[in-house]
């Protein structure tokens, strides 16, 4: 057994503040008072239901992920953020209309407390959305200064001990890494000077890290993978995690391309198309928005399926990507995938999937998860990017001199041998040779 790491303990309120207060957050914020309220299940949440194999596999010992290591509780948990619409979470979870009315009706009264604050908006990077509730600021360093003064007033105001912020709102215009972003001071001299390199999402980001607050990005926007952000989160002693949840098609993807390389069976091609109705699927209707979350989805197979190695498998992929903004879906997406594969001699087969999924229902459970992880690696003195949690991601951050690891049992695998390395536990190799020397 190793030694364990120093820990501090989850005492008081955790506060989760979430720029971007619509289908996602208030599916969240739901989720928690149902389950608290014993009328609903944390069904697809690793921290709530999920176990860890400690030891040998006849050592018997498999505790809930909850009961082995140090997590907030639901009850501690304190809910916030920032959105262009003024609707408080009851009224946004109505509109989303992705949980029932009646159920929402039994968890009302603590829906209607959760109001968001004035959002840092700018129609310039989300192009199909508008709203009323958005701050008058003179200039992006008067907006960073806002965000500031509103996470110290929200702590202070809630009584919470510690922070996550974790970005649950629309995705922005594609944005190439530029020359600002590579330092700190180059990156706060762009922030003075309005410049157009500076999105929302990172005044939010560089706010919350000048205030020590764990940051995570939900969507595909640049916003925390950029040098200058990593260097002021390990200068401020601050946790780091994204982009973009790993939810519908994808999740599918990461699924099925590791057991299709495991077996050395080629791929020729990959059309994906999607259909969704909600407020993601409106602003990705814009080019501009959707070239941002296509190029995260288009790198998954690329890096599990590693045709630099395989090139006789994997080197020629036809691999498409579509996105349809059809409001009659609402929140209840669909995804096709058509995969042409081939097999002993190059003869050909197929693939079809036909996922008929909810975005915000898959979405949910890893944002809870993600905000108790991070709080946890927070508390355990860790800081940077958090790759142990390229589980939850579409496109996760890594060091530079590495390539993402897109594999989801790969990446569960670290995500489980991390959280034993903190407690001490030996890390499971599944070599399995000592039951029988």
């Amino acid at each position: 057994m190793n030694q364990s790491t120093t820990i501090a303990p989850a005492s008081g309120k955790l506060g989760v503040l979430m720029p971007g207060m619509g289908a996602v957050a208030t599916t969240v914020i739901a989720g928690v008072e149902a389950v608290k309220a014993g009328i609903g299940a944390p069904i697809g949440s690793l921290t709530q239901m999920g176990t860890i194999r400690l030891g040998k596999r006849t050592d018997g010992r498999s505790p809930l992920i909850k009961d082995f290591v140090p997590l907030a509780g639901l009850d501690d948990l304190v809910f916030g953020g920032w959105d262009v619409f003024p609707d408080d979470a009851y009224d946004s979870a109505i509109h989303a209309g992705v949980l029932p009315k009646d159920q929402l009706d039994q968890i009302k009264d603590k829906l209607q407390t959760v109001k968001p604050m004035p959002a840092v908006f700018d129609r310039n990077y989300v192009k199909r959305l508008e709203g009323s509730n958005v701050k008058s600021m003179k200039s992006k360093w008067d907006a960073v200064l806002e965000v500031r003064d509103d996470i110290k007033r929200f702590k202070a105001d809630n009584g919470c001990e510690r922070l996550v912020m974790i970005w649950c709102g629309s995705t922005e215009i594609y944005m190439a890494p530029h020359e600002v972003h590579n330092t700190i001071e180059s990156l706060e001299k762009a922030i003075k000077e309005n410049h157009q390199a500076i999105p929302p999402s990172m005044i939010y980001a560089y706010a919350a890290l000048q205030e020590g607050v764990p940051f995570l990005n939900g969507a595909p926007n640049l916003t925390v993978d950029v040098p200058a952000m990593v260097e002021l989160a390990k200068q401020q002693g601050v946790c780091l995690g994204g982009k973009d949840f790993k939810t519908g098609q994808t999740l599918m993807k990461t699924l099925l391309a590791p057991g299709l390389k495991a077996r050395m069976l080629g791929v020729r091609g990959w059309f994906s198309t999607n259909i969704l109705g909600n407020r993601d699927g409106e602003v990705l209707d814009d080019p501009e928005s959707f070239k941002t979350k296509e190029v995260s989805k288009l790198d998954v197979l690329e890096y599990i399926l590693q045709p630099e190695l395989y090139p006789e498998l994997y080197g020629d992929i036809y691999h498409k990507v579509r996105i349809n903004y059809y409001p009659p879906r609402g929140d209840e997406k669909e995804g096709w995938d058509n995969i042409d594969i081939f097999g002993w001699l190059g003869m050909p087969m197929q693939i079809k999937i036909d996922f008929l999924c909810r975005d915000s229902i898959l979405a949910a459970p890893l944002v809870l998860d993600l905000v108790l992880f991070t709080d946890l690696a927070q508390r355990s003195g860790m800081s940077g990017i958090q790759e142990w949690l390229s589980f939850y991601f579409k496109s996760p951050m890594t060091s530079p001199e590495l390539y993402p690891e897109h594999d989801l049992f790969i990446q569960l695998m670290k995500l489980k041998n991390t959280l034993r390395f903190l407690q001490g536990e030996d890390l499971i190799t599944h070599l399995g040779q000592e039951y029988y020397d």
